[in-house]
């Protein structure tokens, strides 16, 4: 009975079923009088409006009608929620202090914004019933807050705060436990994602959100203090509504997403100044703010068809009917949690889009790797090879004996940058040398190898400078005194690391355009494997010959 209670009370559909005058007013005097307490003491001429009390204790009545209770119903308990230090009389009777009023020179001692009092069995009864409170407002006298009753079930007045604070409690955990899985991706993640640390954020806002909102169950908080616990409340949902669309906005790569960010809060600091002081009404112009802006970018991405976008629609006007319909402790909550799952689906997606990259780029390596093996063991250029080997160790076989090793060392290069990634420049040039030094024997023409700035520090992908000096040797003629030479140049600036190959000599006519062959193909796949898209790569006819130019972009 208790839980079914609790869940009417959580949708928000419980009503009153012990008071018959639902909005009692209560009436207000200033003054110290005990006979005031009486239940049937006559208070026409007191005031509707409390005032200005300043540190003065003041007395304020209300008259509470009680349908037939029955017995199963009872204890009865009261809860009352007003500012300050008080006494409360039931038909005179007193049954319970909040806080202790001023007298004999102490000072207030503050009482909690939420109280609970039992009412005796034999003060219950159906009819009109007077609840009278002494009190003072010594630390907020400027305050004008209204007084509300409730009145139920002693022990499920007591226990139902219990139960819905389990429940937020279990939801807290959940969050603060996807914040820290998130907070530990993104700091073990080797490409620093901006969206998964923008949800860990969320999620660890909302859980503090949480804790703030039921904070009140754990810790008795005077009355002089509650609103510093609301302007929390209030900046952790500012935070959100300002996060939330910007998760949206990365995840649908939505254009012009920072000036919607700065129009967004632009918007929330209005909300904020225009409203200040009212703080729920505040929350929910946050949250709605929010929605309005998720909603932008969601129909945008609906109209770019991005995939997920209609679930994350629907999510948006699930979220968009909770907060209306729903009293707003527990829609606030509820519609975040759907918002949540929304940016968890997003994140699903996201992954396996990054996991089949991945797979793709695995595939891609592969590739490479077999591409870089094919280039030096391809039928064409071994039978060529051999056969100039062949001729050189019968014409000279101490020249045929540094051929020899001029291949092998080459081969041994190949073999051992054939599965990495980036390698250092030095073992570049190396690959190259000893390139140089095979073909000098093949071609029997006089290569010449030369390079400024240099620096051997650095690592780039394998075989590229090496594919541009393929190049240069195949579509290249000697020039007078049978020489080609080559030229490798380095310089760094703010913007990139710069490598600038040349190739000085005849161009040979070819009928294929050089931009697109498999050499260059395989040049910028290698840059995109080591750099996304932060590199780029021209090549062309120079007077002298031809000349490539590698940027890597600075991140």
């Amino acid at each position: 009975m208790q839980h079914l209670l609790f869940l009417l009370t959580f949708l928000g559909f419980l009503v009153p079923a012990v008071i018959s005058n639902e909005n009692p007013i209560p009436v207000y005097k200033i003054g110290d009088n005990t006979a005031w307490a009486a239940k049937n003491f006559n208070d026409k001429d007191w005031s509707e409006s409390r005032g200005n009390t300043s540190d003065k204790i003041f007395w304020s009545r209300t008259h509470l009608e009680l349908r037939k209770v029955e017995k199963d119903v009872l204890p009865l308990g009261l809860q009352i929620q007003s500012f300050g230090a008080f006494e409360v009389y039931w038909d005179g009777i007193l049954i319970g202090k909040n806080g202790q009023v001023p007298q004999n020179g102490r000072p207030e001692v503050p009482g909690t914004e939420g109280s609970y009092y039992r009412i005796p069995d034999h003060l219950v009864s159906p009819g009109l019933h007077t609840v009278a409170l002494r009190s003072s407002q010594s630390s907020l006298p400027h305050v004008q807050r209204s007084i509300s009753f409730s009145i139920e079930n002693y022990p499920t007045l007591l226990t139902n705060p219990l139960i819905t604070m389990s429940y937020m409690n279990l939801m807290a955990g959940a969050f603060l436990t996807a914040a820290i899985y998130y907070f530990f991706l993104y700091v073990n993640s080797k490409r620093k994602q901006w969206d998964i640390l923008i949800f860990g954020t969320i999620c660890l806002l909302f859980f503090a959100l949480l804790i703030m909102e039921y904070l009140k169950f754990h810790v008795v908080i005077p009355y002089s203090r509650f609103f510093i616990r609301l302007e929390i409340i209030g900046w952790l949902t500012f935070a959100n509504a300002l996060l939330v669309p910007l998760y949206f906005i990365i995840q649908f790569n939505f254009k012009k997403g920072g000036w919607l960010i700065a129009a967004l809060l632009v918007t929330l600091l209005l909300l904020y100044g225009f409203n200040y002081g009212h703080y729920d009404l505040t929350a929910r112009l946050y949250s709605l703010a929010m929605l309005v802006t998720a909603f932008i970018v969601v129909l945008n991405s609906i109209i770019q068809k991005e995939k997920g976008s209609f679930i994350v629609l629907t999510g948006l006007l699930l979220s968009a009917l909770v907060n209306r319909y729903m009293v707003y402790d527990f829609g606030l909550f509820v519609s975040f949690t759907v918002i949540v799952l929304c940016m968890l689906y997003l994140h699903s997606i996201r992954t396996s889009v990054i996991e089949a990259e991945h797979q793709n780029s695995l595939l891609l390596s592969s590739r490479l790797q077999l591409e870089l093996i094919k280039k030096n063991i391809q039928p064409h250029f071994l039978r060529n090879t051999l056969t100039s080997m062949m001729d050189w160790v019968e014409e000279s076989p101490k020249e045929g004996s540094r051929f020899i090793q001029a291949l092998a060392a080459e081969f041994d290069i190949m073999n051992e940058i054939s599965e990495q990634t980036l390698i250092p420049v030095s073992k570049e040039l190396e690959l190259c040398r000893q390139h140089l030094s095979v073909m000098g024997f093949r071609k029997e023409i006089n290569y010449i190898w030369e390079q400024t700035g240099i620096d051997e520090t650095q690592f780039i992908p394998p075989a590229i400078i090496h594919t541009l000096l393929e190049n240069g040797i195949t579509h290249s003629e000697p020039m007078s005194g049978n020489t080609v030479k080559f030229i490798l140049r380095y310089s760094v600036s703010k913007e990139a690391h710069q490598y600038v190959f040349e190739t000085i000599a005849k161009n040979r006519r070819v009928l294929t355009d050089r931009t697109g062959g498999n050499g260059f193909k395989y040049i910028r796949a290698r840059l995109t494997e080591s750099y996304q898209q932060n590199w780029t790569f021209n090549s062309g006819v120079t007077e002298s010959g031809w000349a490539s130019t590698i940027q890597i972009l600075r991140p």
